[in-house]
């Protein structure tokens, strides 16, 4: 759901959390490169928003493969045992959609129980394409 801030805050359980995006990037690699599209999309997000890798706090991604973990965690430096902490998406199944919206929502969560941070959500889509998020979660009753 995308709304103003007064608006999410009326419906909100939590008014005190704020969710933001800061930044999207999408990527394309050379067909059948699956795995390396993510890296791209993220570079692109955090370029978008100001920030390099070692602003984010947690990653959550939609890859049905762990080769394409493995590919962005070479190409930014982020652990990857530090991605997914609550288990691949993927288990959920593989439609893009509901699986990336999943995936996002877990991510928020995992930021909630931090007491805030940025977080990237990132995927492969359609083969070759790859799609990345960079969100804040922040508390502002701290």
């Amino acid at each position: 759901m995308v709304t103003t801030r007064e608006r999410a805050r009326e419906l909100s359980a939590r008014p005190e959390i704020a969710i933001e995006i800061l930044g999207f990037g999408m990527a394309r690699v050379e067909p059948a490169h699956m795995p390396m599209a993510p890296s791209p999309a993220t570079f692109r997000a955090l370029q978008a928003c100001g920030l390099t890798i070692a602003d984010i706090h947690a990653i959550k991604t939609h890859n049905p493969f762990a080769v394409n973990d493995i590919a962005l965690a070479r190409d930014t430096g982020f652990p990857w045992e530090k991605m997914n902490n609550y288990g691949s998406p993927i288990i959920w199944g593989h439609p893009q959609a509901p699986t990336a919206l999943r995936a996002i929502l877990e991510l928020i969560e995992e930021l909630v129980l931090r007491g805030g941070g940025v977080g990237l959500f990132t995927g492969c889509a359609a083969g070759d394409t790859g799609l990345a998020a960079v969100i804040r979660v922040s508390d502002s009753s701290r």
